[in-house]
C-alpha cells in the first residue's frame, strides 16, 4: 500500500488513479469503478455535490470502468493522505453517486440469496425497471437494483403509486395483485420472509429445494406466481418450490 501511495505522489501518469479507498471498484489490469459505484442518485443535488466533492482534476467524473481519482473529500480530511471514516460516512449519506459509493448505501449494500434465479452480477438497469423481472430481482438480487430496503416486495409496474385508486378498482384486482403489490399492500408473507431470511421463503440458509412438480414454473414466476397472494404458500411449494426458492 505504501508503494502505491508513493507512486501516486511522484508518477504523473498514476496520479489520477484510484488510491487508498477501493470500495465499489473491480480489478482488471487496474482498479476501475464498478457499475454499482454510480448506480444510485445523490441525496443532495448534483450541483451541490460537485461543490462539496470537487474532482482532483477539473472535468473528471467518477464513472464505471474508469480509474480517475476519487475526490479526496469523499474519504479523506487531509487531501488523500489517510482515510477518514467520518468523511466517508458523510459522503455516502449525501453524495454517493458523485463519490462512487452507491454500492455502500443502504439500498445497495445487502446480500443476495444463495441460489438466485438470475445472475445477480449481470442484471441491467433495464431489468430493474422491467415488469417481467422486478419482483424476481427484489427477492433474489436486491442489491443489484437498490431494493435492499423493500422487504423483497416491489411494484412490477413502476408507476402504480401515481394513482392509488387502482388498488380498489373493480376489475383491476388481478392486475394490482400481480403488478402493484407494494403500493396496494398485496405483498405475500413468503416474499417478505424471503428477503428477511426467515423460514418459508428463499434465504441464504437454504442449501436445497424440493423439485418443481410443474414444467411451466418459470413462466408462472414471470407472471407473479411466486409472490401473488392469491396462491397459498402451500400451493407455491407444491408446484414450484425450486423456482420460487421455497425451503
Amino acid at each position: 500500500m505504501a508503494l502505491v501511495l508513493l507512486l501516486s505522489l511522484f508518477a504523473p501518469g498514476v496520479l489520477a488513479q484510484i488510491v487508498l479507498d477501493f470500495n465499489c471498484t473491480t480489478y482488471t489490469t487496474e482498479f476501475v469503478y464498478a457499475p454499482t459505484a454510480t448506480v444510485c442518485s445523490n441525496t443532495y443535488s448534483d450541483a451541490t455535490c460537485a461543490l462539496l466533492y470537487p474532482p482532483e482534476t477539473d472535468g473528471d467524473v467518477v464513472e464505471p470502468a474508469t480509474s480517475i481519482a476519487r475526490p479526496f473529500n469523499c474519504y479523506s480530511a487531509d487531501e488523500g493522505a489517510t482515510v477518514s471514516a467520518d468523511m466517508k460516512k458523510a459522503a455516502v449519506a449525501s453524495c454517493p453517486k458523485t463519490c462512487g459509493y452507491c454500492c455502500q448505501t443502504d439500498a445497495y449494500s445487502c446480500s443476495n440469496v444463495q441460489f438466485p434465479r438470475l445472475n445477480c452480477a449481470t442484471i441491467t438497469s433495464a431489468q430493474c425497471l422491467s415488469s417481467q423481472w422486478r419482483t424476481i430481482i427484489a427477492q433474489d438480487c436486491p442489491s443489484a437494483c437498490g431494493f435492499c430496503n423493500e422487504g423483497g416486495c416491489v411494484d412490477g409496474v413502476i408507476d402504480c403509486a401515481n394513482d392509488i385508486s387502482i388498488c380498489n378498482a373493480v376489475g383491476m384486482q388481478d392486475f394490482v395483485n400481480t403488478y402493484c403489490q407494494r403500493t396496494c399492500a398485496r405483498c405475500s408473507s413468503a416474499s417478505t420472509t424471503a428477503a428477511s431470511g426467515g423460514s418459508g421463503g428463499s434465504s441464504s440458509g437454504c442449501t436445497s429445494y424440493i423439485a418443481d412438480s410443474s414444467t411451466v414454473c418459470p413462466s408462472w414466476a414471470v407472471n407473479g406466481f411466486c409472490t401473488n397472494t392469491f396462491y397459498t404458500l402451500a400451493q407455491r411449494k407444491a408446484y414450484c418450490a425450486t423456482t420460487c426458492k421455497l425451503c
